[in-house]
């Protein structure tokens, strides 16, 4: 529900049960859809962690002599100065792709701060934002937080938002299937698109509403 200025998230415990509605600020909670934004954000995102390892050799990395491979007139075929040469059969690439290249480009912080506004905004509207009152476990044992999970009836790939206080919970839940952690202060555009849902504590909550809603 989205009011003028506010939103409203239900608050569940680690039983599943809604214990609150919390009032969450609009401007982090309730920003309009901007699908330009977003996917021109995750493209940048990841260009930048791209890793160029398809390579050809060109005719200067191809091995081989410089040597004239047949003599110039009198065979019929066109003359030719080095066997490495592209038109020769074993001979280098050309206009082939290389490890040297360079897909990196830079983003405005602003930008990718708006676009992560606008993907949690999204996961709200979609009722794939499930906030819950603590991720603070008190056995650290992974069958509690797997437990956890159950009982908020996550199926899928889960983002789980690991407040400051909480970062330690994050250790118990690394060898869940389909579940990725993260600090909530390194939230980023790629993972809240590339994952269903989005689990987020009070605290975690609290922090983005300091961080982004200025």
């Amino acid at each position: 529900m989205i009011y003028d200025n506010m939103a409203t998230i239900a608050i569940h415990n680690q039983e599943g049960k809604k214990i609150e509605d919390l009032e969450v600020k609009d401007a982090v909670f309730g920003a309009k859809a901007n699908d330009e934004l977003l996917h021109q954000v995750f493209m940048v995102i990841a260009g930048n962690q791209r890793n160029p390892i398809a390579h050809t050799k060109d005719k200067s990395e191809v091995a081989g002599s410089g040597k004239k491979p047949f003599k110039q007139k009198g065979t019929g075929s066109a003359r030719q100065g080095q066997k490495r040469n592209p038109v020769m059969k074993g001979g280098g690439v050309a206009f082939g792709p290389t490890n040297e290249r360079n897909f990196k480009r830079d983003l405005n912080k602003k930008m990718k701060q708006k676009a992560v506004v606008i993907a949690i905004s999204e996961k709200l509207r979609s009722g794939t934002l499930i906030a819950i009152d603590s991720l603070t476990v008190a056995k650290a044992k992974t069958k509690e937080f797997d437990q956890i999970l159950k009982n908020l009836k996550l199926t899928g790939k889960v983002l789980v938002s690991f407040s400051e206080e909480e970062k330690k919970t994050s250790v118990i839940s690394r060898n869940l299937k389909n579940i990725s952690n993260i600090e909530t202060k390194d939230l980023n555009v790629m993972d809240l698109l590339n994952n269903k849902f989005l689990l987020l504590s009070k605290a975690s909550i609290a922090f983005l509403e300091e961080k982004f809603a200025k």
